[in-house]
């Protein structure tokens, strides 16, 4: 089955690895540094904060804009579950805006419809590496008091107009599972400009653990001395992940051409087939593309996905919308809140992208999707 999505590894990557396990140091040590650092070079340098994954993102940057029971966060449906679960974990009341239909991506109008006075925080999600419609969601935001968030699950290394993901938001979130076009097997970030949720994230990934003399409440203190002001979880990445993360960085550049070059390879092969509407993009936009999302039209979605799986081709689909999960109907949604959301995931089928995929393959699976449309 050839894979709609895989980790690129090579032997640096291993030795990077090894060098670390024959250390001193497995859990958070050098590493988790000089992989921020260098993480912070592809933000603009917005300083960023290493977890465990691009949930444990989601969950630290909510925390970080301070959301709390009874707030209102607004974010699309077109994505994985957790963009939304976290803030619902938080209490939050998650409100679905719509998409654009043509790149799937957070519709800035849809947003200004339904932001309230009790909306903390507005969530654009990259989808498929295209970064959203950030000058205007920042409108939008800051009428409405808003912090304006960013999951860049997709996006690493793509910019919007000229400025790099990681700095056209408030928060930025990042996912390194190894579908995407970094890895560091599970992992995650978030970027954040603001030193005072820079600091909330950085604390809540690490117990809420407070070391700073400044802050300490106790008299006698020495150099074993922590405690805890507010609550948070472990949340750290450890180094030997970060050591993967740093050799996969140094790559980020070459990863993000190959799949452009395939991207451009893919609307060249499929430009012509009937039935099939192929990916948007903005022309003051400059993507990292994680996923091709083709739109197979005339009902036949559930069709071509099956027989292109049957061929050997590992097609996917994403994503359910997320408020049609049964935890989010329990909840009271209903089916309906977004219909260009819902129908974009009626047509949307991901064909394999990743770095390694060859031209020879790719052939194959253009030849294969053209053959069961004709």
């Amino acid at each position: 089955m050839l894979p709609y999505g895989r980790q690129s590894i090579i032997e640096s990557d291993i030795e990077a690895v090894a060098e670390v396990l024959r250390g001193d140091w497995l859990t958070t040590g050098p590493a988790v540094g000089r992989f921020e650092a260098e993480l912070a070079r592809w933000t603009g340098g917005v300083p960023c904060v290493a977890v465990t994954s691009g949930t444990a993102a989601l969950h630290v940057a909510y925390v970080a804009a301070e959301v709390r029971a009874g707030d209102e966060v607004v974010t699309s449906p077109l994505t994985f579950v957790a963009t939304a679960a976290t803030a619902a974990l938080l209490g939050a009341r998650v409100v679905f805006a719509d998409v654009q239909p043509d790149t799937g991506n957070l519709d800035p109008d849809a947003v200004a419809a339904l932001v309230t006075p009790r909306t903390r925080v507005v969530t654009a999600v990259d989808y498929a590496g295209h970064p959203a419609d950030y000058d205007e969601l920042r409108a939008v935001a800051d009428r409405a008091g808003a912090v304006l968030m960013a999951d860049s699950a997709h996006s690493i290394g793509a910019a919007y107009k000229d400025r790099p993901v990681g700095a056209t938001a408030d928060l930025t979130t990042f996912s390194f599972f190894p579908t995407k076009t970094v890895t560091t097997a599970e992992g995650g970030a978030v970027a954040a400009a603001d030193p005072g949720r820079f600091r909330r994230a950085a604390r809540f990934r690490n117990h809420g653990l407070v070391r700073e003399l400044a802050d300490q409440r106790e008299p006698d203190v020495g150099g074993w001395h922590q405690e805890v002001h507010e609550f948070g979880l472990n949340y750290r990445l450890p180094d030997v992940l970060c050591a993967l993360g740093v050799s996969q960085l140094g790559r980020l550049e070459r990863f993000r051409e190959r799949r452009r070059e395939l991207v451009a390879r893919y609307n060249a092969l499929l430009r012509d087939v009937p039935g099939l509407t192929l990916p948007a993009q903005r022309a003051y936009v400059r993507p990292s593309w994680h996923l091709y999302p083709v739109r197979v039209r005339d009902g036949r979605r559930r069709e071509v996905y099956e027989r292109m799986r049957a061929a050997g081709i590992g097609v996917q689909v994403n994503y359910l919308p997320a408020y049609w999960h049964p935890v989010f109907e329990d909840l009271g949604y209903r089916r309906g809140l977004c219909p260009r959301a819902e129908a974009y995931y009626a047509e949307e089928l991901s064909l394999p992208l990743f770095p390694d995929l060859t031209d020879a393959q790719q052939d194959r699976v253009a030849e294969s999707l053209a053959a069961v449309l004709r």
